[in-house]
């Protein structure tokens, strides 16, 4: 391995944390190969442990000799851990200097750059500043899309100790394929291509010649053993009047040449594999199969990226063996024509595409497909025109997104959920204040029917509906992140006991109910009767799929707590999941699983696959909007074994419980709700403000009204001071928030009753003041009238 020449650290406790760290992970691969049931790598994994326990003995050895000889033999120990990653590795000390690297990570930036000041561009060193700031403060840090030779990088920074950075450069085999090429082009692969007739030579993006093969070498310099990198690969070639491309050291004598770029790396600043063929036969040796395109055949079949070969007729001529692969194709039954490969809804396009590259189309393009083994998963491809190789037409290529794709593919979920949850809590805001006036007006009716009247009956069923409307907003809410939370500090397996004699009510007696608890759970803070939502919602849906999948035998639902450590979390490599302690709730059913086109659409609101009439399509949305609401992560997937499995992650409530006061004695509430004294009402919905104005006012109450803020600061220049301020959260021209403050200025005591249909807790975070009520819409006239009264008693 060639070594960073680094002499070793003063300080030799600096190699205690770097050991430590690569022998435990040597440690947990061995743990996951041993239940892979591949016991003999296992072992050597163990090895390589125990060499890093080794390495760590040595180094507390040191801390009792300081000759120089010792700390050499444990860097050299720990250069060989470093080795035995795939990863591009480097450690850095707190004052920023490299310390040691990998042979890896040399190949990767060309020499010993210190991070974060490597060869990339300006903001990938900003980004990779950003995340050694973060693994100082938070012991982990991270940087994605670090653009190297046009593939992407993701950037691993973590805390070993209090005085290092372990960096590690993660997806550099894309950037290996360069390498491997190169090597191929250079050794005997290149001679064998060159006996067929084939000349190979790997381009910088500037057009330089990073390696060439020899015949390539021979025929462009005269002899196989001058060297070509370098150098510009235009000045090799000349072009005639009739467009035919030749070598300038043969002349316009020479033989004409067929050039062929092969796609295999994208992005600008990646390397290109250029191939070039002789137009009249091969100079050299007779071709492999008599063909040109039987040159190009044994060229793409020593590519490691996916290319596929079509004729005129859309029909495949040839895939190697990393198109198979990527494409999941049978080799027992191999599919005619590209549009076998996907979905039904993308047959047509690339049929179009193929057929229009075919007939003559110049360059290339770009397009996205679904396969049928795969049709969550898009893949993108670049489909381009060939010419002169004999059958095949069009070049297929795939792109390897890899973890960008699936990291992109997160992002624009992510994107999307919010987006709907934004809609749906503006929805169900202005739904509020249709069904706070409906209910409101319901009431007032009431109060002058009795329930002899005839019209009462039907008062009451306008009133039943209107309250089944309000908890269909609620849901919307709940998806939105803007309902009410009570949120308490409290234990996962209480929660469980609390709900679990409903839940065997509800699952019938076909479903099994098994609850599981772990040891050394940590406290949640959350909204005990939300969470108890959640579980029934989950066990509603698993027991529904369950009896559908088995109407006699029904199944078991499976409830577990379990606690998840920081270390696990770190083991996972989520990249939505953040690291830390958290208690898991995990769900599970014996069913026939969520089909994998469903799965990404489950948490949209409105979506279900229940009949038409059962099921409103809020469940899963309404979970969904409780769980994140809650500052917690929810998974969805299906088991090996068949049956989905819902996977909750609640963060472990860090501070310490508080103890318990003794409860103060509840306060008597008055048994009627007559009131005086002067209510402001501000509200812009002139429903909702008619509402609120009669019902205070049948109360005994002196109410006078605004439509905004501006206009009751106007009126209240004129009037004495008011007993209670009523008023809307979000209103034109002016909020109750900032009216609040203004008529605070003035009369700093007066008591505030907002109403809102948004989350009381969000608007707490948004609104500074004391003496502050909250009344959640819709609301009744009952419910006003005892609001009021409630916080005129308390001042």
């Amino acid at each position: 391995m060639a070594s960073l020449p680094i002499p070793a650290p003063k300080n030799p406790r600096a190699l205690l944390p770097l050991a430590a760290a690569i022998g435990a992970g040597f440690a947990a691969a061995a743990i996951i190969l041993l239940t892979l049931n591949d016991r003999a790598v296992a072992v050597g994994f163990v090895a390589a442990g125990l060499l890093a326990a080794g390495g760590l003995f040595a180094a507390r050895r040191l801390l009792a000799s300081d000759t120089a000889a010792e700390e050499r033999t444990d860097w050299a120990v720990a250069h060989a851990l470093a080795a035995a990653s795939d990863d591009a590795l480097a450690v850095t000390d707190r004052a920023g200097r490299l310390v040691c690297a990998n042979s890896r990570y040399e190949a990767l930036f060309a020499g010993w750059p210190t991070p974060p000041s490597l060869p990339v561009s300006d903001a990938s060193i900003a980004a990779l500043g950003a995340a050694a700031r973060t693994a100082w403060r938070d012991g982990e840090g991270r940087a994605d899309g670090i653009q190297v030779f046009g593939a992407p990088v993701s950037a691993r920074v973590a805390r070993i100790g209090e005085e290092s950075l372990v960096w590690r450069f993660i997806g550099v085999q894309a950037l290996d394929l360069a390498a491997r090429v190169e090597s191929l082009i250079d050794g005997g692969t290149g001679d064998r291509l060159g006996a067929a007739g084939i000349m190979t030579v790997m381009l910088s993006p500037e057009g330089r010649v990073r390696s060439a093969n020899r015949v390539f070498r021979l025929r462009a310099l005269g002899s196989a053993d001058t060297p070509a990198e370098g150098r510009d690969f235009a000045r090799f070639l000349i072009t005639d009047s009739s467009g035919l491309v030749r070598f300038e050291r043969e002349g316009l004598g020479g033989t004409p040449l067929r050039v062929l770029q092969i796609p295999f790396l994208d992005g600008e600043d990646a390397p290109m594999l250029v191939t070039l063929l002789d137009e009249e036969g091969a100079a050299l040796a007779p071709a492999i199969g008599g063909s040109a395109s039987a040159h190009v055949r044994s060229l793409i079949a020593l590519l490691p990226s996916g290319l596929a070969l079509v004729d005129r007729d859309g029909r495949f001529v040839n895939m190697n063996d990393a198109f198979v692969r990527a494409t999941r194709v049978n080799a027992a039954a191999p599919p005619l024509y590209p549009g076998d490969l996907v979905v039904r809804e993308d047959k047509a396009a690339l049929a179009d595409a193929v057929r229009r590259f075919a007939g003559g189309a110049a360059q290339s393009a770009e397009m996205t497909i679904r396969l049928q083994d795969a049709p969550e998963e898009p893949v993108a491809i670049t489909i381009a025109g060939a010419r002169g190789l004999g059958d095949a037409a069009v070049l297929i290529s795939l792109k390897d997104s890899g973890e960008e794709g699936k990291l992109k593919r997160q992002v624009a979920q992510a994107t999307k959920m919010q987006a709907v949850g934004q809609l749906a809590g503006g929805v169900a805001h202005d739904f509020n204040n249709i069904l706070t006036a409906i209910i409101g007006h319901c009431d007032l009716m009431l109060m002058r029917h009795s329930p002899g009247d005839g019209d009462y009956d039907d008062i009451q069923q306008i009133r039943a509906n209107s309250n089944r409307a309000a908890s269909l907003t609620r849901q919307l809410l709940a998806f939105s992140r803007q309902q009410t939370l009570r949120p308490q500090v409290l234990q996962l397996p209480d929660v469980i006991s609390e709900v679990s004699n409903l839940l065997k009510r509800l699952l019938g007696e076909t479903v099994v109910l098994d609850v599981k608890h772990g040891r050394n759970l940590g406290p949640v803070r959350a909204d005990p009767g939300q969470l108890e939502q959640v579980v029934v919602n989950l066990a509603v849906n698993a027991r529904d799929a369950m009896l559908a999948a088995n109407p006699n035998q029904g199944g078991t639902l499976t409830i577990e707590t379990l606690a998840i450590s920081a270390a696990q979390v770190r083991q996972m490599d989520d990249d939505v999941l953040p690291v830390g302690d958290y208690t898991a709730l995990r769900i599970s059913d014996t069913g026939t699983g969520i089909p994998r086109d469903i799965l990404p659409k489950i948490w949209e609101p409105f979506f279900t696959t229940k009949e038409v009439g059962k099921g409103t399509g809020l469940g899963l949305s309404t979970v969904y909007g409780i769980i994140k609401q809650s500052g917690g992560f929810i998974f969805a997937d299906n088991k090996p074994q068949g049956g989905a499995e819902f996977t909750i992650y609640l963060p472990v409530h860090a501070a310490a419980e508080a103890t318990a006061a003794p409860k103060a004695p509840a306060r008597v509430k008055p048994a009627d709700t007559w009131g005086t004294g002067t209510i402001l009402v501000v509200e812009d919905e002139d429903m909702v403000r008619a509402v609120a104005e009669r019902a205070l006012a049948k109360q005994g109450y002196t109410v006078l009204t605004a439509e905004n803020g501006e206009v009751a600061l106007e009126l209240l220049d004129t009037i004495d001071k008011p007993d209670l301020l009523v008023s809307d959260v979000v209103m034109p021209l002016m909020d109750g928030p900032t009216m609040a403050r203004r008529i605070r200025e003035k009369w700093p005591d007066l008591p505030i009753l907002f109403m809102s249909g948004y989350a009381e807790e969000q608007l707490r975070r948004s609104i500074d003041l004391d003496n502050v009520a909250f009344l959640p819409k819709p609301f009744s006239v009952q419910q006003l009238a005892e609001a009021a009264r409630d916080i005129l008693t308390v001042t």
